[in-house]
């Protein structure tokens, strides 16, 4: 029969306690991407766009679409990407979006097709849940929070 020291014993209950803790951190960083339902986004009141996918925010600098852009993304974006676009680093920090043309190619992208990653989904496509024009109001609101790295 082995009788373990003190030491010994100190230590595998550390060793223990902190892959128990890192298990419960890995399962709440994994579930924060996970069952979080899209909310509707009424955009009504803003110019409607059509079927075919425009490549630069035609609303940049509406006032209607900034106003729903700001309840938009703090409804659909906010969790992941932080309030105000301030990300808490599970996401990035989408205040440091530019806006110009090229950017406004490269957000539609993302939250169209979504981002995945060695086969991990980083951010679901939202194709086919947010209207195009709710998707341009959140850029447009996007761009009054804009700070220079």
């Amino acid at each position: 029969m082995k009788t373990r020291t003190l030491k010994e014993t100190l230590i595998n209950r550390f060793a223990l306690g902190a892959a128990s803790l890192g298990i419960v951190a890995a399962a709440t960083l994994a579930h924060a991407h996970g069952d979080v339902v899209p909310q509707a986004v009424d955009t009504s009141s803003l110019p409607q766009l059509g079927e075919q996918w425009v490549e630069k925010n035609p609303y940049r600098g509406n006032a209607d679409a900034i106003r729903i852009g700001d309840s938009a993304f703090n409804q659909n974006c906010a969790r992941c990407h932080g309030l105000g676009a301030v990300s808490g680093g599970i996401a990035p920090d989408l205040r440091y979006l530019e806006h110009d043309d090229y950017m406004d190619e490269f957000y539609i992208g993302k939250v169209r097709n979504g981002v995945t990653r060695n086969g991990a989904v980083y951010m679901p496509p939202f194709e086919g849940i947010l209207s195009q024009e709710a998707m341009w109001a959140i850029r447009a609101w996007l761009e009054t929070v804009y700070e220079q790295q």
